[in-house]
């Protein structure tokens, strides 16, 4: 099972959850809840295999899944905005959002990292981030962290704060004290 939480200013809070069992449920749990809840909306359709990762902005849901898709949703419609089928050619293990807060950045079992316009859900940028599955992916204000069954955790920092539309600005990712850099033009690392 995995797990979303998004704290508006109202005092309601939102848990939205996504199993293997396909479906993803969104509960609303007040200030000071009482015995069992009971989802507010379970979201249609479901996902074709086990949801891996989910992640929020607002009232937008991402949601990614063994099923290779990544699914869009807007949760004040409780409705599915966009589904980008075969998103990856491999399970979708992690979800986050860049630090820009407008591209989403996805990770997959062939440790491929991908960037997504938030809005348009365009590719933005590819690179093969890890020679294992991506297990996690978080972010900070400036820097992507994946984290891997090769052992190891990449810090990928941007060059500066991107506009999507613009193309990603990707530059540099550390490995231990080794340091590469990636061009979106190019398929493999280049040692600086």
């Amino acid at each position: 099972m995995v797990l979303a939480l998004e704290e508006p200013d109202d005092g309601v809070s939102l848990v939205v959850t996504g199993s293997k069992d396909h479906y993803i449920k969104v509960f609303e749990v007040p200030e000071n809840p009482v015995g069992v809840l009971m989802p507010k909306c379970t979201l249609e359709p479901p996902h074709y295999d086990g949801i891996q990762s989910l992640v929020m902005t607002g009232d937008l849901l991402f949601s990614g899944s063994r099923d290779t898709c990544i699914k869009k949703w807007d949760l004040s419609e409780q409705s599915l905005k966009q589904s980008l089928n075969s998103a990856h050619g491999n399970w979708i293990c992690a979800l986050a959002l860049a630090p820009s807060g407008n591209t989403l950045v996805s990770g997959c079992r062939a440790g491929i990292m991908k960037l997504w316009n938030i809005d348009s859900c365009a590719t933005i940028a590819e690179i093969k981030a890890h020679s294992s599955p991506i297990n996690a992916i978080a972010t900070n204000s400036t820097s992507i962290f994946t984290a891997s069954n090769d052992r190891e955790i990449r810090f990928w920092r941007m060059k500066s704060d991107f506009d999507s539309s613009e193309g990603i600005d990707i530059d540099d990712k550390v490995v231990g004290n080794s340091l590469a850099r990636w061009h979106e033009d190019r398929e493999e690392d280049e040692k600086v």
